[in-house]
């Protein structure tokens, strides 16, 4: 009878908990801050049509020249700006957000968000990652965000949900098929005084949430939080090397300084910790823009609310191919370009809120990326040019080659200072393959402008559980763990990649050779007696 009742009551429960509203995950901010979305028509600003690029035009039509060497000054000037934060990035220490300790039963509740789509594989890692957490179970809620049509997510997402004691909201079709539309769903779900974002390949520290926690109680003006982001499959080759030096010089260097100049923050996409009622200020995330994050990032200063970062860090999965990660890329290059239009139509509000350097916060970091992803294999070419041309005795060119080498240079070290203070051990042919690293970004910024116009709102999703390394957090205490932070000591590249690969919890043993003949599986042979029998 008991057993009846509680059941009922449970039921009466949910039946009162208001559901969320696919309509309103999707049109919410385009509805109510149409100038805040990317489902508004996306423009140049008028200021930047009618400024430098009309007077640019009527130079280029009565003094080419001038005109020519205007463009050039411009760049070096950008170029200038852009190595100047890099140096500084690397020459002054990290400094995270203040923290005050909250006792155990003074924690407040933490919603725990994961969108995930065509993620089955990667679940019962994602299983033993939650798991991890260090954070009251009672005051901990957690939500796998689906979408209606990836059946196989859901059926386990329902098997993990067991284990978790995890709530499963399944989306409706409305709107377009983002992250930030099922963020946004899970939100109205959400039971949390404080909001958590995880990607599904996510290893976070046990740690971060309990950190975050003691963030926000000592900066009452904080809306949101940002954990450094790493990849526990660094040594999978030389591209996810790369990627790793990229990561490091981001979380561990150039995050640091915006924080420490007052800068908004553009948010990483995972690892995010939101006070929740600065989030529902601020609309939420757009369901349009497809990296939500940074552009979240600029509206919550817009909004008057400060960013921190905390110590405690994640591990990821990068993509292994190459076609994998120009994917990922022009959706990431296509999200710059879109945030940086859409946070000009309102620049004096974000100027007015946050200061002058938020402004120059979103040039040198949104449209820079950008920028540097279209004009880098040209400025390398103008480079090698000068120091041709040098060689035959003109040169007129070479302080432009020599600046451009000392801004190669700058960034470098901005990336060795990153992986060092992230407790990697960078190798100086990677430092020296950045370029080369740099050059494969002109091809997904040629996708990106090829999707904006008749696709902006295309989502290009990354496979997970493609690696054989083993999903790792920053806290893993096993000799050959990834570490993470300043703190930890460096690893031992080369013993990574003698180290067997270990297969991954979601990565099934193939049942077949490399000759494609099927694998014959040994009989476990019975343990022998520890203690021997005892004979008369």
């Amino acid at each position: 009878m008991d057993g009846s009742q509680s059941a009922n009551q449970r039921r009466r429960r949910r039946t009162r908990e208001p559901q969320p509203c696919a309509h309103r995950a999707a049109f919410a901010l385009l509805e109510n801050q149409p100038l805040a979305s990317a489902g508004a028509p996306l423009r140049p600003p008028l200021a930047l049509l009618a400024g430098p690029a009309a007077c640019l035009a009527g130079l280029a039509v009565l003094a080419p020249g001038l005109a020519l060497a205007t463009a050039l000054t411009l760049a070096f000037v950008f170029v200038l700006a852009i190595t100047a934060l890099r140096l500084a990035a690397s020459v002054w220490p990290p400094h995270w957000s203040p923290r005050t300790p909250v006792e155990e039963h003074r924690l407040p509740a933490i919603s725990v968000i994961l969108a995930l789509h065509n993620e089955a594989e990667v679940m019962p890692g994602l299983i033993a990652a939650l798991s991890r957490l260090d954070y009251p179970a009672d005051r901990l809620d957690i939500l796998f965000a689906l979408e209606a049509h990836d059946h196989a997510t859901r059926t386990a997402a329902r098997t993990a949900s067991r284990r978790l004691g995890a709530r499963v909201l399944v989306a409706p079709p409305c709107g377009p098929t983002t992250k930030p539309r099922a963020l946004n769903y899970a939100l109205q779900a959400a039971r949390g005084e404080l909001v958590a974002v995880y990607d599904a390949e996510d290893a976070p520290h046990a740690g971060q949430l309990r950190a975050a926690a003691e963030a926000f109680a000592a900066d009452p003006a904080l809306g949101v939080v940002q954990a450094p982001l790493g990849w526990y499959n660094a040594q999978d080759n030389w591209l996810t090397r790369q990627f790793a030096l990229e990561y490091a010089a981001q979380f561990h260097t150039l995050l640091p300084l915006y924080r420490r100049l007052g800068w908004p923050i553009p948010l990483g996409g995972t690892s995010n910790v939101f006070r929740r009622g600065a989030l529902e200020a601020c609309g939420g995330w757009d369901a349009f823009n497809v990296t939500e994050d940074a552009d979240l990032g600029f509206r919550l200063a817009a909004h008057g609310w400060r960013a921190g970062l905390i110590e405690p860090g994640t591990l990821e999965e990068a993509p292994v191919t190459r076609a994998a990660w120009t994917g990922q890329r022009s959706r990431w290059l296509k999200g710059h370009l879109i945030t940086w239009l859409v946070q000009m139509r309102q620049a004096r509000r974000l100027c007015d809120a946050a200061g002058p350097g938020a402004l120059a916060c979103l040039t040198l970091t949104m449209l820079a990326n950008v920028l540097s992803a279209l004009l880098f294999p040209v400025g390398l070419l103008m480079i090698a040019g000068a120091f041709i041309l040098a060689c035959t005795g003109w040169t007129g060119g070479l302080p432009g080659a020599v600046a451009g080498l000392m801004a190669l240079a700058c960034a470098a070290a901005c990336a060795r200072t990153g992986a060092l203070r992230a407790g990697l051990k960078p190798l100086w042919r990677d430092l020296a393959a950045l370029p080369v690293y740099w050059l494969l970004q002109a091809p997904a910024m040629i996708r990106a402008l090829r999707e904006l116009p008749a696709r902006p709102y295309l989502w290009v999703k990354t496979r997970h559980g493609v690696s054989a390394a083993r999903r790792e957090g920053p806290d893993d205490h096993h000799p050959d763990a990834a570490r993470h932070g300043p703190d930890r000591s460096s690893v031992r590249p080369l013993r990574l990649a003698r180290r067997t690969p270990q297969q991954s919890p979601q990565a099934p043993d193939d049942p077949l050779d490399p000759a494609g003949h099927p694998r014959r599986r040994r009989l476990p042979v019975p343990a022998r007696p520890s203690v021997r029998p005892f004979r008369p």
